[in-house]
């Protein structure tokens, strides 16, 4: 019997049902103290997009240099990923996550101060190494903070939501801050938050146990500038061109660094990533993670330029027009754990990446005579319900199995995909955009971007179809015990 239905056969809110595990309350605020904190991280990618326009005119970067605002920190948190999992999985998950949300806060406060563009792009990119810190550490204290199956289940479903509706949240805060107040608030706005989680976070969260050993630390200089080498690349190449020296030489050095590695890996008693965690199953589920993502980010990157372009809209209104994509998921968010114990995560994850295909298929109509209403909102609400649908089943299939002292590892898998998912899904959407641009007007261009995008889902779809092909019986186990090799051991 779940706790909702004892609360109702009880009859009375203040009885507190029997089946409630030990401390199930402390638990549940560790919780949503730990997922406030994704939230920031997640904001933090988005928050400034609308506000560019101010704090170009304030600081004076100038269009050539204005990127930076947001490639320095998509740099230093998708560089540095992998290596803040390592360092959570050694040194104590929580001790992690303090210092990294320690560090994006204390940025936070000098970027809301920067007199300079480069004073903003240094404090930008030392909010990157703080997310690249705590954010590994997120998904594996919701791990081991859920008391039970389905708490870690509702945990994983709120995480997708905070993630991926996160990204629109920004976009309608950046907007409010700007428009009532200044630029600067979309970065002093971190500092009560994050010192009220750091004040919090040792009353209600557990640290996790140290597992001591020698340091990879070949593997973690490879892992970290094979991946930076790779985003710098990538965040480059719509500017430079895919065939530049600069984008060939970033992709050539991160495969190298990668492949180094992946030779390290398999060698070293305790290595960056374990190689156990290269999986099949999850090697795909990363992948359709990944082109999500891309799809998404790009979506995000041409709507807001639309609606305030072709739509007239302003800051504060760009971000309101993304409230279909997050009411979506949060809604989504709700159902997802009822329906993985029923469907299964592939089910899930087909539906989804078809629904999010038929989204930006749609969404490729928007032209110069479109309504917000006739070209925006449908797309827009579909997306925000089919990203809701396959967050989840893609988190539980990645940390399905996982030992709990290489969880911050498999989490900074995960998240490393995300962010180089991002910077290829913008890469490739702008560039396919640019090719069929037309000076002075935003239109020309904006049909094959969106196919481009709804291409990516479709992708993922064909990924969901074959790779992620499991037995009844693993799909099941998936769902109801995301760590077997643990319950071999205690076996």
């Amino acid at each position: 019997m779940s706790s909702t239905t004892s609360l109702r056969q009880q009859g009375s809110p203040r009885e507190l049902p029997v089946e409630l595990p030990p401390q199930a309350g402390r638990a549940a605020a560790g919780i949503a103290i730990v997922l406030v904190a994704q939230l920031m991280i997640v904001l933090d990618a988005t928050v400034v997009n609308v506000a560019l326009p101010r704090i170009d005119a304030d600081l004076g970067f100038g269009p050539a240099s204005l990127s930076w605002v947001l490639n320095a920190y998509t740099l230093a948190f998708g560089g540095l990923l992998l290596l803040g999992g390592r360092l959570g999985d050694v040194f104590g998950r929580r001790r992690a996550f303090e210092l990294g949300l320690a560090v994006f806060t204390v940025a936070s406060a000098l970027g809301g101060l920067a007199q300079t563009p480069g004073q903003l792009v240094i404090t930008r990119a030392l909010q990157g190494v703080g997310a690249a810190l705590a954010a590994p550490s997120v998904l594996a204290l919701l791990t081991t903070s859920a008391p039970d199956d389905a708490a870690r289940n509702r945990a994983f479903a709120l995480f997708g939501a905070v993630s991926s509706g996160g990204a629109s949240i920004g976009l309608i805060l950046g907007g409010l801050l700007t428009d009532v107040g200044s630029w600067r608030w979309t970065l002093f706005i971190n500092v009560p938050l994050g010192i009220a989680v750091l004040l919090l976070v040792g009353r209600f969260v557990d640290e996790t146990p140290r597992r001591p050993g020698r340091f990879d630390l070949v593997g973690a200089a490879s892992a970290t500038v094979g991946a930076v080498s790779l985003v710098w690349a990538l965040i480059g190449a719509p500017e430079h061109g895919w065939t530049s020296p600069r984008t060939i030489g970033g992709f050539v050095l991160g495969a190298a660094l990668l492949l180094l590695l992946a030779r390290t890996e398999t060698r070293h008693p305790h290595p960056m990533v374990q190689p156990h965690l290269v999986r099949r199953r999850r090697v795909g589920a990363l992948a359709a993670m990944a082109l999500v993502i891309g799809a998404n980010l790009s979506m995000f990157f041409l709507v807001v330029q639309y609606v305030q372009t072709v739509l007239g809209f302003g800051p504060l209104m760009s971000g309101f027009a993304f409230l279909p994509f997050s009411l979506g998921i949060f809604g989504m968010s709700r159902v997802t754990p009822w329906l993985i114990g029923r469907v299964g995560p592939r089910a899930m994850l087909m539906t989804g990446t078809a629904a999010l295909t038929v989204g930006y298929a749609w969404l490729s109509g928007a032209d110069a005579t479109g309504t917000y209403l006739g070209a925006v909102f449908g797309p827009m609400l579909i997306a925000g319900l089919a990203t809701g649908l396959v967050f989840m089943p893609i988190t539980v299939t990645v940390l399905s199995g996982v030992e709990h002292e290489h969880a911050g590892s498999a989490s900074g898998l995960l998240q490393t995909t995300q962010q180089l998912g991002s910077a290829v899904g913008v890469a490739v959407i702008v560039s396919v955009y640019a090719a069929g641009a037309v000076p002075g007007q935003f239109v020309p261009g904006l049909q094959a971007a969106f196919l481009t995008s709804a291409g990516f889902a479709a992708v993922a779809l064909l990924v969901a179809a074959t790779v992620l092909r499991t037995p009844k019986q693993e799909v099941a186990e998936v769902v109801t015990d995301p760590e077997p090799e643990l319950a071999a051991e205690a076996a």
